[in-house]
């Protein structure tokens, strides 16, 4: 889902617990030819719905991801400026709109927090890389401008990339 990195810094230290890496089974991404970008680079095509981690000129993890839906995708090129495990969530003022039911705050760990296990915020961006506690969601066009990936694979990639890895979003 989107979220506007104001939401993000406003509530950083009441919303979100910074640490290593959240417990839960290792993923098992797919090594892909991939080429053009330098390695540690996280490169997601939004028509694809996939994100690749480049590991060296030749090669990438990839990984399933939900994406923008329609009117929500954007592309652009940032970079990580914050890692949480467990983030609670707070909708942003569009998606309030939208679902005016929702909470203000949903807290990390609840199992309607859609934020899943993990979050990486996109620096200049209204968004973030982060699990979900919709896997089936995954593969399609369904957020308001997030990346949603499998919980698994969030910890997988969480692992992998640290503050200042280089994202790049096309389409």
């Amino acid at each position: 889902m989107q979220h506007r990195i104001a939401t993000f810094a406003a509530g950083l230290a009441a919303l979100f617990v910074v640490g290593t890496a959240p417990q839960v089974a290792h993923a098992s991404p797919s090594m892909v030819s991939f080429g053009g970008y330098s390695a540690g680079t996280i490169v997601v095509k939004t028509n694809e719905r996939r994100l690749y981690l480049v590991v060296d000129a030749a090669h990438a993890l990839a990984y399933p991801v939900g994406v923008g839906k329609a009117g929500k995708q954007w592309q652009g090129v940032s970079h990580i400026d914050g890692k949480y495990v467990e983030p609670a969530w707070s909708p942003p003022a569009e998606v309030k709109r939208d679902k005016p039911s929702l909470p203000d705050v949903i807290p990390g760990g609840s199992p309607h927090n859609p934020m899943g296990v993990a979050a990486m915020t996109l620096a200049g961006t209204e968004y973030a890389i982060h699990g979900t506690n919709m896997p089936g969601s995954v593969g399609g066009f369904v957020s308001y401008g997030c990346i949603r990936m499998y919980n698994q694979d969030i910890t997988d990639l969480f692992g992998r990339v640290g503050v200042g890895t280089t994202v790049v979003v096309t389409r």
